[in-house]
């Protein structure tokens, strides 16, 4: 029926929300299947007739991960190779995909630290694509005069990425000093990621002459 196989979509993709938020909370080997099932409202063995196991809800939780960022990869690719403002495109959205959810960064950190060599992987098979279309695009702008000669394009974009993950995974602890209502403390946060990622690429622009532009007065 219509209405089961509905209900059966419904709960398999409120374990994968549930698990995300708990992986990233307490970790894989934190989280047992009837705290993922508690956290759905559904028994234990509800939650096993979708997936047979654990590992297949953590396969299931980072494929849901590496999806949503292969969705965004087109755009991504296509912001590296358009005009002008392609560099905020492509960190704007790199940091979206982290920062509107903070789980998904939490549960790659997690993954990179509990087991790198799965991580490795992992993120060399969905990242490395865009991580050499990103790279292209700095080293044309190099080329160009428009980016540090000396930045190492592959790296720089590796890095930059790193420091999106850690951001949005720490912001609502490391963000606090900043101001005194969170949501002033997280603009300034991402402010200043952004301009950080932006000064290490860009070679900043030659001040204008002095007296440039100014209309002199005409004496009499």
């Amino acid at each position: 029926m219509v209405t089961a196989r509905t209900e059966d979509v419904d709960v398999r993709t409120e374990v994968v929300k549930a698990s995300t938020r708990l992986f990233a909370a307490h970790g894989f080997d934190g989280t047992a299947l009837q705290d993922v099932a508690d956290a759905v409202g559904v028994s234990k063995p509800a939650v096993l007739h979708h997936f047979p196991s654990k590992e297949h809800i953590r396969r299931a939780v980072l494929d849901g991960i590496l999806e949503h960022w292969q969705g965004t990869l087109p755009r991504l690719l296509l912001a590296a190779t358009a005009g002008e403002g392609r560099f905020d495109a492509v960190f704007g959205e790199l940091h979206r995909f982290f920062a509107s959810d903070g789980d998904r960064a939490r549960v790659v950190l997690r993954e990179v630290l509990d087991r790198p060599a799965e991580a490795r992987k992992i993120l060399a098979g969905a990242v490395r694509p865009w991580v050499e279309a990103v790279a292209g695009y700095i080293r044309r702008g190099q080329e160009g005069g428009e980016h540090h000669a000396d930045a190492d394009a592959e790296a720089y974009v590796v890095h930059v990425l790193q420091l999106v993950l850690v951001a949005a995974a720490a912001a609502p602890v490391t963000s606090a000093p900043l101001g005194s209502s969170a949501k002033e403390a997280r603009a300034r946060y991402d402010r200043e990621l952004s301009r950080i990622a932006r000064a290490s690429l860009f070679v900043p622009s030659p001040p204008a002459p002095k007296g440039r532009g100014k209309t002199r007065t005409k004496t009499r």
